[in-house]
C-alpha cells in the first residue's frame, strides 16, 4: 500500500513545497512540469522558490498524452533529475505521474484545480493508451494543496469534482456486485472511505455551491480521500465503476467531450437508477452545486448519451459492473436516460 507521506492543505503553500522537499529527502535535482497557464498561475513562482535550496528546471507540458510522457521522462533521464513537481491540474499530474513511475523517482503534487480525484492517486489516465483507459503508476509523495491557487480556476471544475466523488456511490455498487458475482476481492475499509467523501459532498452541497475558500477545503479533502481509498485497494474500483465507462465512452465518441466530472456526474445518475438506489438525491446534489444533470447542460447530443450507455461495457471488459457482459440495448439506454431527465 502506498499513500502520501505528506499532504498540506492551505493558504500561500507555493514557497512551501522547499520545507516538503527538505523533509522528505528528496535529491538535489527537481524538475517542475507545468501547463501554459499554470505556470502563470503558479509555477514560475514555485520553480523561482526551489531555486534557492535546489537545481531546478522546468518543463511545459502540453497534454495528457504518450507523447508527452516520454518527452517528459527522456528530460528526466538526460538531466538526471532526483524528483518532480507537477504544478497543475490533472493532465500535468498525470503526466508527471507516470514520467516518475517510468523513471523511479518520486513526485508531488500540487493540483491548480480540484476537477477530478487523480490528484492523490496512483492511477494516470492518458488520452492515446488505446483502449485501455488508466494505468496504474504510483501516488505523488506528497499533495500541497493551495486553496487560494484552486480558487482562481473556474467555478465549473470545482463542481466537477463533485461529479467525481459522488460517482463513488454507484462505483462501490458495482465493486461489490463484482465481488459477489466474479469474486472480485474487496476492501470493506477502502470502500467505507470511498463512500464517505460521497456523502461528504451531498450533506457540504451548499457550502460547495457557494465557491469559496471554505468550498476548495470541502472539495480538495474529498479527492485526496478517494486517491488514499484506491491506494487501499491496489486499484480504481473505489471510484471507479460504469459510470467512468460511460464518460470514457463519450470521450471516444463525442466531438467536445465535457469535463470528466462533468461526465462522470451525469453517468453516475443512470448509473444509480439501474442500481435502484435513489438516482433522484444525486442529481439533486449536482443541480446544487451548479454541475451538469443532462445532454443538453453537457452540451453532448442526446443521441451520443444512448450510443455511450450502449457501447460502455467494452471499455474495460475485465471490469465487471451493472452493465454486465453484454451491456445495454438501446431501448434500455434510452428508457433508463429519459426516466432520469439526462435526455
Amino acid at each position: 500500500m502506498q499513500l502520501p507521506r505528506e499532504v498540506l492543505l492551505g493558504e500561500n503553500l507555493k514557497g512551501e513545497v522547499v520545507n516538503v522537499a527538505k523533509r522528505l529527502g528528496l535529491g538535489r535535482k527537481a524538475l517542475v512540469l507545468y501547463g501554459k497557464h499554470t505556470k502563470k498561475i503558479a509555477g514560475r513562482e514555485v520553480e523561482e522558490n526551489l531555486s534557492a535550496e535546489y537545481e531546478v528546471e522546468g518543463l511545459t507540458v502540453k497534454g495528457a498524452t504518450m507523447e508527452e510522457v516520454t518527452r517528459a521522462l527522456n528530460k528526466i533521464r538526460s538531466g538526471s533529475f532526483d524528483w518532480l513537481i507537477a504544478v497543475g491540474g490533472g493532465s500535468i499530474i498525470d503526466v508527471a505521474k507516470l514520467a516518475s513511475f517510468k523513471a523511479g523517482v518520486p513526485f508531488i503534487s500540487f493540483p491548480t484545480t480540484a476537477s477530478h480525484d487523480g490528484i492523490a492517486s496512483a492511477n494516470a489516465s492518458i488520452r492515446d493508451l488505446g483502449t485501455k483507459t488508466s494505468v496504474k503508476a504510483v501516488p505523488p509523495v506528497a499533495v500541497i494543496a493551495d486553496v487560494q491557487v484552486i480558487k482562481t480556476a473556474p467555478y465549473r471544475y470545482l463542481a466537477a469534482g463533485v461529479g467525481d466523488m459522488i460517482s463513488n456511490l454507484t462505483a462501490v455498487k458495482d465493486w461489490q456486485l463484482a465481488h459477489r458475482i466474479k469474486g472480485e476481492y474487496y476492501s470493506e475499509y477502502a470502500a467505507s472511505l470511498s463512500l464517505m467523501s460521497a456523502k461528504m459532498v451531498m450533506k457540504n452541497a451548499d457550502i460547495i455551491r457557494l465557491g469559496n475558500e471554505e468550498s476548495v477545503r470541502k472539495v480538495v479533502k474529498g479527492l485526496i480521500s478517494c486517491g488514499v481509498a484506491m491506494s487501499i485497494a491496489g486499484s480504481s474500483r473505489p471510484a471507479s465503476g460504469a459510470e467512468h465507462l460511460f464518460s470514457h465512452a463519450l470521450d471516444a465518441i463525442a466531438p467536445k467531450p465535457a469535463l470528466h466530472g462533468e461526465q462522470v456526474g451525469v453517468g453516475t445518475i443512470i448509473m444509480a437508477y439501474l442500481h435502484g438506489l435513489k438516482w433522484e438525491r444525486i442529481r439533486e446534489t449536482l443541480k446544487r452545486v451548479g454541475a451538469p444533470t443532462n445532454a443538453y447542460e453537457l452540451g453532448i447530443d442526446p443521441e451520443l448519451i444512448i450510443e455511450a450507455l450502449t457501447i460502455a461495457h467494452t471499455i474495460r471488459p475485465e471490469r465487471y459492473t451493472i452493465l454486465g457482459k453484454d451491456g445495454l440495448t438501446r431501448e434500455a439506454a434510452e428508457k433508463a436516460a429519459k426516466i432520469t431527465g439526462v435526455i
